[in-house]
């Protein structure tokens, strides 16, 4: 006998939509083991994060193996290129893990050839689902399905592409999924609803980034007001167009209206040029009073000069300062970036990670894809630069080497320490007689986070804050 079930969405555990994850009870409570096959039920065809979702969770003991099945990529995941799509995409993709499910109309992406496409299941014998087992028949179509057709995209923003902001990330999601998505909670609780967000922090670190993911995540539409764009010489106009803005976010709610450079459009008025700049921040403190009063509309902003913002608009329930990633954020932030790529054997994140100080998300993505110039520079004798279209398996012998990190790193500098320099010290622990456990302590502390940031990565944890040396002079 089915049970319905009211579970929260979390976010996945692995990039794969062939897996679902429960907790232990709740997989004693519906009778099912780890690795059982199992047929998901229910009204919505997407959910976001946080969403509150009632199904039906049906085991599947009599799943029979495949004869055949009938897949077509989305048309535009595939513009640009050609040739045998499943040689290089769908095979490994089904061999990687055998026995996977399928169920016609699954929507799933593979990552491979430098290149993300999607798919969808178009038909399967046995019909509905099958498993796919190393002796399916796998037909690849040549006629992609237009992306109109389909609802989604799994290749919009979305938590997963953001690394280095756990801690950041997990406290503007509490604040927004809650705001958005559940804000009877605040109402019964009789608690003034939180919505508005400030990010601060250098150029290149995320702000921006993060603000699309919360949108798609939650199903929220998106409006992006650039400073330096809504800004006008002309009299009123800047604030009409920031009216417009927020009108059209609340016609469109649930919304987020991020601001970025704040700093542009509100600076301190000592630094502001005339009577324009004073009568837009005076618009933007009453259309951001009145959101109070709309339920599911967020602003968030962003600035990376926080101290030149007008004192009037650090009215913000929630500022998050978006700094510098420290070695495990660079670390997973290069895992993000390298997703879509064939890494050589050669190729070691960690020893990057540690050798990339100073860099931010954007430095590191700008690594990674002069990398891959590199690689295809390597390669443009077998190219011919006279098609408009590339071969995939052309695009599948492209290996990124440590040799090409190597050359992107001697090309690339930290945005961060543009304005620093930095003199590296020659002393080393052999300089320095005695103080053996001192010594011991300090390896064991701040020494060995930097040598092996994958372990810290795994068990989602960080390393000192600081260490306080004390002791008679000269010692």
């Amino acid at each position: 006998m089915l049970q319905p079930n009211h579970l929260i969405v979390d976010d996945a555990i692995k990039n794969d939509n062939s897996i679902i994850a429960l907790s232990f009870q709740k997989m004693k409570q519906l009778n099912l083991y780890t690795g059982a096959t199992v047929i998901l039920r229910g009204r919505q065809e997407t959910v976001c994060a946080g969403d509150v979702i009632l199904f039906q969770l049906e085991g599947c003991q009599d799943v029979k193996d495949g004869e055949r099945i009938h897949v077509l990529p989305v048309d535009d995941t595939v513009h640009g290129i050609t040739g045998n799509l499943l040689e290089v995409y769908l095979k490994p993709y089904f061999v990687s893990k055998p026995y996977r499910p399928v169920h016609k109309g699954d929507v799933f992406i593979v990552r491979a050839a430098m290149h993300a496409v999607e798919f969808k299941v178009i038909e399967t014998e046995p019909s509905p689902y099958c498993i796919v087992t190393p002796n399916t028949a796998i037909h690849c179509g040549d006629n992609p399905i237009k992306r109109e057709e389909e609802e989604i995209s799994l290749n919009k923003i979305g938590y997963d592409d953001i690394g280095g902001v756990r801690k950041q990330l997990a406290q503007i999601k509490e604040m927004v999924e809650l705001s958005l998505i559940h804000p009877q909670l605040f109402k019964i609780i009789d608690v003034k609803l939180p919505r508005r967000i400030l990010l601060y922090g250098p150029p290149g670190t995320g702000k921006t980034l993060i603000a699309r993911a919360m949108a798609k995540e939650t199903g929220a539409f998106f409006f992006l007001i650039h400073g330096s764009e809504i800004m006008s010489k002309l009299p009123g106009e800047s604030e009409l167009n920031l009216r417009k803005a927020f009108e059209k976010a609340k016609k469109n709610a649930p919304a987020i209206i991020f601001i970025d450079e704040l700093d542009v459009i509100a600076p301190k008025r000592e630094k502001s040029h005339g009577e324009i700049e004073h009568r837009f921040v005076l618009q933007l403190l009453t259309l951001m009073e009145d959101i109070q009063q709309c339920s599911h509309v967020i602003v968030m902003a962003a600035t990376n000069r926080p101290n030149s913002i007008n004192p009037a608009l650090r009215r913000f329930a929630l500022e998050i300062n978006i700094g510098i990633p420290d070695v495990v954020a660079r670390l997973e932030i290069l895992c993000i970036h390298t997703k879509n790529m064939k890494l050589g054997d050669d190729v070691d994140l960690v020893q990057i990670a540690n050798e990339t100080y100073g860099y931010v998300g954007a430095d590191l993505a700008s690594l990674c894809s002069k990398a891959a110039l590199q690689q295809i520079q390597e390669k443009m004798n077998v190219m011919d630069l006279q098609k408009d279209t590339i071969d995939v398996e052309l695009l599948n012998s492209l290996v990124v080497t440590q040799e090409n990190f190597r050359f992107a790193l001697n090309q690339s500098n930290p945005s961060a320490l543009h304005e620093i320099v930095i003199e590296e010290p020659r002393t080393t622990w052999a300089d320095i007689g005695g103080l053996e456990n001192v010594k011991c302590e300090l390896q064991r502390h701040v020494q060995y986070y930097d040598g092996h940031p994958r372990k810290f990565l795994k068990f989602d944890t960080t390393s000192s804050h600081g260490v306080l040396f004390f002791g008679p002079p000269g010692c």
